[in-house]
């Protein structure tokens, strides 16, 4: 299936299996770390310098943008045919939910979720042919800041009902 021809049918009738952690092909989680001292904190985003740079897994920026989500909305789902995501959150907390729907892929059919804070900072890679989504959590206003292969195209945003699929990989969870 190509991706400008994926639908919520077709979506729906794959098997998707929840893993912990990330373990989809091509999706890089780093580490942020916070430098903190009596005046506040510093916390590199992204940076040429990075060793994962140099290894191919952070790729150059070529757009960035900010974009805020209220608490509790869920922005999804989305997948690229050409860009891929880079990202990290500066204010509140979110859950990115992640399916690999490359048919080609050895990890075709697995899905993942993640959480990215300010109690955590990460930055999270997200090539193209993975769907992906976001929840804000918490009660206030989640801020992202999107480090792009591309400059933003209309045509390569392939978007989906956020619950066309794995409508219980959203947290929270209670019990």
């Amino acid at each position: 299936m190509k991706i400008p021809e994926t639908s919520e049918q077709w979506l729906k009738e794959q098997k998707f299996e929840i893993k912990p952690g990330i373990t989809i092909d091509g999706v890089f989680l780093k580490e942020l770390t916070p430098f903190v001292d009596g005046r506040g904190d510093v916390i590199e985003l992204w940076s040429q310098g990075w060793s994962e740079f140099k290894e191919g897994l952070v790729i150059p920026t070529i757009h960035a943008y900010q974009s805020a989500t209220d608490p509790g909305v869920v922005k999804c789902w989305h997948l690229h045919e050409i860009h891929t995501d880079q990202f990290t959150v500066t204010r509140g907390k979110l859950q990115v939910s992640l399916v690999d729907v490359r048919e080609n892929s050895p990890t075709f059919g697995q899905a993942n979720k993640i959480i990215l804070g300010v109690q955590r900072p990460r930055f999270i890679k997200i090539p193209p042919g993975i769907m992906h989504g976001w929840k804000a959590l918490g009660n206030q206003e989640t801020i992202v800041v999107n480090f792009q292969s591309h400059v933003y195209d209309a045509s390569d945003e392939y978007k989906f009902s956020w619950n066309c699929v794995l409508e219980e990989i959203w947290e929270p969870r209670n019990g």
